[in-house]
C-alpha cells in the first residue's frame, strides 16, 4: 500500500462539482492499494501517518504530529500511485489491487484513522475527483507499507 502524504493548510475534494470532503490544517493523503495488500498494510500506514512529526513546534522545528496540532486528514483513493512507467510512455497499472479489494482496504484504513480520534474526510472511491489543497511548506512524504515492516 502506498501513500503520498502532504502537509496542508486546507484541502478539499469534489465529485462533479459537489463538495465531498474538506479539512483545515492537517494531512492530505493519497492512498493506493496494491495487489496482495492486506489489513496489516492498511493498519501499518494508519498507525504511522498520524504520528508523523512534520508540523512545526514553537521553535520552528518539525516536531509535532497531526494529532498534536488537532488537525484532520483528507484521504483520497488513487490507484495511479501503483503505476509502473519503467517501460514505454504509458504506465501499467497491473500492480494495483482489484477495485473491490481496494475499496475494502481504503475504508479499513479510514476506520483505523477515526479510531484514533482523528477527523477523517474522503472523496468517493472509483470516481473522477477534483482535489484542491494549499500545501504547507511544502512537506510531502511517500510511504510504502512493504518497505516499512
Amino acid at each position: 500500500m502506498r501513500a503520498v502524504v502532504q502537509r496542508v493548510r486546507d484541502a478539499s475534494v469534489s465529485v462533479e462539482g459537489i463538495l465531498q470532503g474538506k479539512i483545515a490544517a492537517g494531512l492530505l493523503v493519497y492512498l493506493g492499494v496494491a495487489q496482495g495488500d492486506t489489513e496489516a498494510d492498511a493498519r501499518y500506514l494508519a498507525e504511522k501517518i498520524p504520528g508523523l512529526r512534520i508540523f512545526e513546534d514553537p521553535q520552528g522545528k518539525m516536531n509535532r504530529s497531526v494529532q498534536d496540532i488537532g488537525g484532520s486528514l483528507l484521504v483520497v483513493s488513487q490507484f495511479t500511485l501503483l503505476g509502473d512507467a519503467r517501460k514505454g510512455r504509458r504506465p501499467s497499472y497491473s500492480d494495483a489491487a482489484e477495485s473491490r479489494v481496494a475499496k475494502v482496504l481504503y475504508e479499513y484504513f479510514m476506520e483505523r484513522i477515526r479510531e484514533q480520534g482523528l477527523a477523517c474526510e474522503s472523496g468517493i472511491f472509483q470516481t473522477h475527483m477534483e482535489v484542491q489543497a494549499t500545501n504547507d511548506g511544502p512537506v510531502t512524504l511517500l510511504l510504502d507499507s512493504r518497505k516499512g515492516f
